[in-house]
């Protein structure tokens, strides 16, 4: 049976060309009024987020901040915030090709997927076009990646600041944070300077009310905002009425050192304590009762209080010859120093990243953390200490200096002391600008 044969409709072609229609008002509509068009450093043009004013003037939008495109040059500064990377910082100015290239450029002076949460970065742009990203990696230092002639560049560049030298006094009543904090400055003195007198006085338990301190400080600024402190140039530390001086001086291989006005190193072979501003909660004894054991035995170590997490640091360069547990010391480490000396950091919580059985540590290096493991009541910090294989009590022991001035700069050191310390002494100290060095 034959059916008729029906007319074709002309129903989608009429659809098509409605579509077609549509899809070129809304190109129109998009490109006129909600985007502008960037041209890339190569010259090819991509779209960049935007809108228009009331007056018809094209203005661009970055992190919610809007500019006039009449402006040729623009620099954007900003921090990096949580989860941003580096791809989604250059996305708007860049290609992905370019990105790529970006990170390949930078990967013999810093990593890009190391950027920080928190630290600031300046982006330049001409006419929309990438020109320069500089990145802050710490106080110290700060990459800069340019593209000139269509190349890119990366390097590290040394964060200048005005320096002004300032002297500050002050005196004990409770702890060393209070008294610096008293005289008006940041708890990162305190912290500096008890690392520089760390090898003559044990923060924790040597200090006594009226015991004093004067030093000269770097203070760095940048656009007249404080930005912390550079070097200590010299500090003198009264302490249960011995005098401790130190001054920072450079040595053969330029590295700065603290040394006393005779020149003698100020750094021992050890340091007081293998962490600050804690309490020693026992003493080393021959005898003690055990708090867990309920038997009286010999306590050969010295334990700090301290909270959990706390990080304990090496008293001295050595080697490490145990990282694991001990049923009673919990986890533990035990360091090898020269001249048969030898360490042990008991009740930890937790050993630094990349810390193995045959690995060199420097002196102040942490090593681990307090913590409450093994035969413990609470979280502290049992540390031992062996010479030619007998335990010593830590709190007596004198350690050996390292080594003075030579001859050979001792004028130089004399010279710097004649500059210095009547600078400490006397009350109407300058506060002019320190010398780059």
């Amino acid at each position: 049976m034959r059916f008729p044969r029906k007319k074709p409709s002309s129903l989608p072609g009429i659809l098509l060309i409605l579509l077609i229609i549509f899809i070129g008002w809304a190109g129109y509509s998009f490109f006129s009024g909600s985007t502008v068009t960037a041209p890339f450093v190569d010259g090819t043009a991509r779209e960049a987020p935007g809108f228009s004013s009331q007056d018809g003037t094209t203005v661009l939008e970055h992190k919610g901040r809007a500019r006039l495109e009449s402006e040729p040059v623009v620099e954007i500064s900003e921090i990096v915030q949580p989860g941003e990377t580096a791809g989604k910082i250059l996305l708007p100015y860049l290609s992905p090709a370019e990105i790529q290239a970006v990170s390949e450029t930078c990967a013999d002076v810093f990593l890009l997927r190391r950027l920080r949460q928190g630290n600031p970065y300046t982006l330049t742009t001409y006419n929309g076009s990438f020109v320069c990203f500089a990145y802050e990696i710490d106080s110290e230092q700060k990459l800069i990646v340019e593209r000139r002639d269509g190349v890119f560049s990366a390097k590290l560049e040394k964060i200048v600041y005005d320096v002004t030298v300032e002297r500050v006094q002050g005196t004990i009543s409770s702890h060393l944070f209070q008294a610096v904090s008293d005289a008006g400055e940041s708890p990162m003195l305190a912290i500096a300077m008890a690392e520089i007198f760390a090898w003559e006085i044990n923060f924790i338990r040597d200090l006594r009310p009226q015991d004093s301190f004067t030093l000269l400080a770097e203070k760095r600024y940048r656009e007249g905002e404080f930005k912390g402190y550079g070097r200590i140039l010299g500090a003198i530390f009264v302490n249960q009425g011995v005098t401790y001086e130190a001054f920072c001086f450079r040595d053969a291989e330029g590295f700065p050192h603290y040394y006393t006005s005779k020149g003698e190193s100020v750094k021992r072979a050890f340091l007081k304590a293998p962490l600050s501003f804690t309490r020693i909660s026992s003493t080393f004894s021959p005898k003690r009762l055990h708090p867990i054991l309920k038997i009286w035995r010999a306590h050969p170590g010295v334990d700090y209080a301290a909270p959990t997490g706390t990080p304990v640091k090496a008293v001295g360069s050595g080697t490490v010859t145990f990282k694991g547990w001990g049923e009673g010391a919990g986890n533990y480490i035990a360091l090898r120093h020269n001249n048969n000396y030898e360490t042990m950091y008991l009740h930890l919580s937790g050993f630094a990243r990349g810390l193995e059985k045959g690995k060199k540590v420097q002196q102040g290096e942490v090593i681990g953390f307090v913590g409450s493991t093994g035969y413990s009541t609470g979280p502290h910090l049992d540390f031992r200490m062996k010479k030619d294989g007998q335990y010593i009590n830590p709190l007596n022991m004198v350690s050996p200096r390292t080594d003075p001035i030579s001859k050979k700069d001792f004028p130089e050191f004399q010279k710097l002391m004649d500059e210095l310390r009547p600078k400490l002494l006397n009350a109407a100290a300058p506060t002019a600008a320190a010398q780059a060095g």
